[in-house]
């Protein structure tokens, strides 16, 4: 008989860890406490739409969240830029774009730069030295880590107006974090990676469809032809060491046992669910933190905005992107607007957003000042992403636990990448590879009272945000 890996978790890291598992050799069980796969990344119908939960991205340089598209199938129900372009609208009207030229990093953004309206030209040249100065951080470093990108921002001259302007359409999307509280590491990565070090590497992708038909319907189908054992409304609620494994407790449901488990759920769940034996403070896990994403979500009567997307400046719109298609309406448009590090909003009512956001979006979209509104909602995600503070990479635990054969993925695990979908995915191959491993070796050392292996930290690695 094969032996077997359990999967507590069926999001992207749930997913990637399953498939890599199954072609590893490994009889592969994912337990799934919702209806669906995706975790985060899910669609539902309202008032005849199809809707996400969320605007989701990710940039040519996220390979491995690109090879999971190719994996599910679902390479075409994507977009990606051919050429990284940023369409930036301030109130009025008034517009800019950041865009790469043909030239290598960093000189791909140069030209952008040195015409972006939405800065001085002193500005702008205090911003080139500062994207200079961050390409040259080693963001691999602890001690780095450990710094403010706020307090580095004022020590290169960086003031509050560039920041509105420039540094937080990059950081407070990718980060879903005021850039002035973020970790200068993880900063310095999102950029180096995904702008700095390759031209190409910006260039941004989105879904075409709903996200459920990536990330469930397609999953699901993937995951049969792999040979997964997919049960859908079966959540876990206990994982309990023994000699040749491990015990699963499933909710109404008989328990099962595997060599290996691994718990792909968020750090909140995860903590409940692990086991003493296996050493992982959950107090650092809590210590994460949480950071809320709202999106509202607006469907006028005609079309008022003719971008796929665009950032917004000088207003308390981020991000707007036009949803219509994917949507499946026939007629207006369907403008889903995102909003990172959204704690103000969160405690907002949906009247109150509705009151601040139409009108903003009327400043920048001079069509809609005239449209009719047929649906205005708000979805929340309360827990969205951890923290990326100050510190926060000491706290963000590797695949491995102390106990053999138990293993963590989600994108709040060690990946060096923000909580984003490449680094979902990421955690998920690192957490398939371990469980591979343990499976390598003879029966009864693969978990439950086997010696313990060191936890391993994996290595910040170049690839993509998402």
């Amino acid at each position: 008989m094969r032996r077997r890996v359990l999967i507590v978790g069926g999001g992207i890291a749930g997913t990637a860890a399953a498939l890599q598992c199954a072609r590893g050799g490994a009889a592969v069980t994912l337990l799934e406490s919702r209806g669906r796969l995706g975790g985060a990344a899910f669609s539902f119908t309202r008032d005849g739409l199809r809707v996400d939960n969320g605007q989701h991205v990710f940039l040519r340089c996220c390979t491995a969240y690109r090879d999971l598209l190719e994996d599910l199938g679902a390479a075409e129900m994507v977009t990606l830029q051919p050429r990284l372009t940023i369409p930036v609208l301030a109130p009025g009207g008034r517009r800019a774009r950041l865009r790469r030229n043909r030239l290598p990093a960093p000189l791909h953004l140069a030209g952008s730069l040195a015409r972006y309206r939405f800065l001085s030209p002193g500005r702008r040249a205090g911003a080139a030295r500062a994207l200079r100065a961050l390409r040259a951080i080693d963001y691999r470093d602890p001690a780095v880590d450990r710094l403010s990108f706020g307090d580095w921002l004022r020590e290169h001259d960086q003031d509050d107006q560039a920041v509105a302007a420039l540094w937080e359409l990059i950081v407070r999307p990718t980060l879903n974090l005021d850039p002035r509280e973020a970790s200068l590491a993880q900063v310095a990565q999102v950029f180096q990676v995904g702008l700095l070090r390759d031209a190409a590497a910006g260039d941004v992708g989105y879904a075409r469809v709903p996200l459920s038909e990536i990330h469930d319907v397609a999953a699901r189908r993937a995951l049969e032809r792999a040979g997964v054992e997919v049960h859908l409304r079966r959540g876990a609620t206990a994982v309990v060491p023994q000699a040749d494994g491990f015990r699963v407790e499933v909710s109404g449901n008989p328990t099962l046992s595997a060599e290996v488990v691994v718990l792909a759920v968020p750090p909140d769940r995860a903590a409940r669910l692990l086991p003493g034996e296996a050493r992982i403070d959950v107090g650092r896990l809590a210590r994460l933190g949480r950071s809320p994403i709202v999106n509202l979500h607006v469907v006028y009567d005609r079309p008022v905005l003719d971008l796929p997307f665009a950032a917004g400046v000088r207003t308390p719109v981020q991000w707007v992107f036009d949803r219509t298609r994917s949507a499946g309406l026939s007629d207006g448009q369907y403008l889903a607007v995102s909003l990172s590090a959204a704690d103000e909003e969160l405690a907002m009512s949906s009247e109150d957003l509705r009151r601040r956001y139409l009108p903003a979006l009327a400043e920048l979209l001079p069509r809609a000042a005239g449209a009719r509104v047929r649906t205005f909602f708000v979805t929340r995600e309360h827990s969205a992403t951890f923290r990326a503070l100050p510190g926060a990479r000491a706290l963000r635990p590797g695949a491995r636990t102390s106990l053999p054969g138990l293993l963590l993925a989600g994108s709040f695990t060690d990946t060096g990448w923000p909580a984003t979908m490449e680094g979902a995915v990421r955690s998920g191959h690192a957490a398939a590879a371990a469980a591979l491993e343990a499976l390598s070796r003879p029966r009864g050392a693969a978990g439950g009272n086997g010696a313990a292996l060191p936890a391993r930290q994996p290595e910040l690695a170049a690839g993509g945000l998402a």
